[in-house]
C-alpha cells in the first residue's frame, strides 16, 4: 500500500474553487479499483492550505490515478489557484 499526503497552499481567495474542484476530484477518486482512500483536508487556522490524503493498492494504482480523466480535469481546473507548487510526499503504512 501506498499513502501519499499532497500540501498544497492556494491564493488569496481561491480556497473555496479550489475545495469544491478537490472534492469532485476525491469523489471521483474513491470509485478507482486502486484507491482505498482520498480525502481533502483544509487547515483551520490558514484557510487557503489544503493537504489532500490520498491511499492507493499499490504504486501503480497510484500512477493509474494520474492517467484518468477526473484527475486531468483537477489538475487543468486548480493550476492557477496555486500559491506555489503543491508538494507530494509518500508514505509507507506501518501495520500492527
Amino acid at each position: 500500500m501506498l499513502e501519499v499526503l499532497v500540501y498544497v497552499r492556494v491564493k488569496p481567495g481561491c480556497a473555496g474553487a479550489f475545495r469544491a474542484a478537490s472534492l469532485e476530484n476525491a469523489r471521483n477518486s474513491r470509485k478507482e479499483p486502486g484507491v482505498y482512500r482520498f480525502d481533502v483536508l483544509q487547515e483551520t487556522e490558514d484557510p487557503e492550505r489544503f493537504v489532500l490524503v490520498e491511499g492507493y493498492r499499490t504504486p501503480e494504482a497510484a500512477a493509474a490515478h494520474k492517467e484518468t480523466a477526473h484527475y486531468a480535469k483537477w489538475r487543468d481546473t486548480v493550476a492557477d489557484m496555486m500559491a506555489e507548487p503543491r508538494r507530494g510526499v509518500k508514505h509507507t503504512p506501518c501495520a500492527e
